[in-house]
């Protein structure tokens, strides 16, 4: 099978390492690629966002696949041009991929599917947010409504905050805060068929302890040990499947991958948000824990036969990922700086700990840092506290000038708690 990756980050490369060692894979390409994804991959060169663009590289290529990876192709309709050259592509069309590209839109259709989820007012005056504000008090919750890589919320005691956010926005979704802690969900659908993935554990804000700002993910673990037994079947029966139902009876199915952002609460499990692919980094940990090859499952879901894929299996190791950013990062974050002690981690880490590239290219015989997340450290162990401890062993062994990580991440989680 060849099988063509559109995108460039931490997520596509886990999928690219995943493909890698799929056996019935014998051709993968990804384009654009990363320094990373160069070394499981041929790279080619092309526009993400530009769908008639990626249905010719995939006609190029005879590819049996296209995997989309990132949002903002999707909501394009990068997916729809694929299709429409005969071509199976894994990732929902442009319409259906609103779930994701637009906050009001997901709500509208949980709604409608009976679906979980926090009270909300969609905004578009200063006079509606103003009133959405005093309605719900502190903590506030201000989404923008499209796409923001991840940084489109803001969670916030501060008033002035959440409004200025708010009004810097054509429109926004206020929500009344959700407690309890959160987790991430995926599933593999083909619009009738849903097959759910791990549960795993991101974390969002920038410093230890939850604190700083929102970013796109500092790191994740998988499994959950302290999360019910049932959770997955839970939301399974209140969240993924009436939403890929409601989908489908408004004539726009979801094919691909449906992410639930999940709130357990104290009174029960709502949804954050829903992502219309991969979520980075949860997508490092539950990668690295599946043991079923990717490709027949993924090309099932592309060709509407998921029904005919047997049960998932997984490995019993746990997962952690630390993510590695550039300095300055979630603001303007500084490029360019070179990177060192990545061999250092294939040699001595591996096969345990691996370096998963995410904004990184290369110059000349090195490696330099391309964007806010750069790298993603991903290690296994019998246990959440053996993986962390590879994980950090293997981070302490990269140099990058000015760069960030959190070193709490699954440090409850390690502890029982």
């Amino acid at each position: 099978m060849k099988v063509l990756v559109i995108g460039g980050g931490a997520r596509e490369h886990a999928l690219c390492r995943s493909l890698s060692l799929d056996p019935d894979v014998n051709a993968l390409y990804c384009a654009p690629g990363n320094a990373g994804i160069a070394e499981v991959a041929e790279l080619r060169p092309v526009d993400a966002l530009d769908g008639e663009a990626v249905a010719r590289l995939a006609t190029e290529l005879r590819a049996d696949l296209v995997v989309v990876g990132p949002e903002a192709p999707l909501v394009a309709g990068v997916a729809d041009a694929v299709r429409a050259a005969g071509i199976p592509v894994f990732g929902p069309s442009g319409e259906a991929a609103q779930l994701e590209g637009s906050k009001a839109f997901a709500k509208d259709v949980m709604a409608a599917a009976g679906v979980p989820t926090a009270r909300s007012y969609v905004c578009t005056t200063p006079e509606e947010v103003d009133e959405a504000l005093d309605a719900f008090g502190a903590p506030y919750v201000v989404k923008d409504d499209g796409l923001a890589a991840g940084k489109g919320v803001v969670v916030t005691a501060d008033r002035a905050a959440a409004r200025a956010h708010a009004l810097g926005c054509d429109r926004v979704v206020i929500e009344e805060f959700l407690d309890g802690p959160e987790v991430s969900l995926f599933a593999i659908t083909d619009g009738v068929t849903v097959l759910p993935l791990q549960p795993a554990q991101d974390f969002k804000r920038a410093l230890d302890g939850d604190e700083g700002p929102n970013t796109g993910g500092m790191g994740a673990y998988s499994p959950l040990p302290w999360a019910d037994p049932k959770l997955v079947d839970e939301v399974m029966a209140s969240v993924l499947q009436p939403t890929v139902d409601e989908l489908r009876h408004r004539g726009t199915p979801f094919s691909g991958l449906l992410y639930a952002g999940l709130a357990i609460t104290s009174r029960g499990v709502r949804v954050i948000e829903f992502n219309a692919r991969f979520g980075d980094p949860e997508t490092q940990v539950v990668l690295a824990r599946l043991r079923t090859p990717l490709a027949s499952v993924l090309l099932n879901s592309a060709n509407g036969t998921l029904d005919a894929e047997p049960p998932l299996r997984w490995r019993e190791d746990a997962a952690v990922t630390v993510v590695i950013a550039s300095h300055n990062y979630p603001e303007t974050p500084r490029t360019g700086d070179p990177i060192t002690g990545l061999a250092e981690v294939a040699g001595q880490d591996a096969p345990h700990a691996y370096v998963l590239h995410a904004g990184t290219r290369r110059e000349g015989d090195a490696v330099v840092s391309a964007g806010g997340r750069v790298l993603s450290v991903t290690a296994t162990g019998s246990d959440l506290a053996e993986a962390r401890t590879r994980a950090y062993k293997a981070v302490s062994r990269i140099g990058l000038d000015g760069s960030q990580y959190r070193t709490d991440i699954a440090a409850k989680a390690a502890e029982g708690r």
